[in-house]
């Protein structure tokens, strides 16, 4: 297997959004589609990170039970 010279390197974003890239050029429409992506996108991390904190206290208390 070669190696990648190129490994090291950024990805480029799939979305085509970056953040703080210049939105001056971007219509209102355009805009609003980026809004709404981006609170999707905000909604699915709110649910990993809670699916997360679940996971965290069920081991807590899992663990917590065995001492004493």
């Amino acid at each position: 297997m070669a190696l990648d010279p190129f490994a090291d390197e950024p990805r480029p974003l799939l979305s085509g959004y970056e953040i703080g890239q210049d939105l001056s050029m971007l219509s209102i429409d355009e805009l609003d589609e980026r809004v709404e992506m981006l609170e999707r996108e905000i909604a699915r991390l709110k649910e990993a990170r809670a699916k997360k904190e679940s996971s965290l206290a069920a081991a807590s208390a899992f663990f917590k039970l065995g001492q004493g």
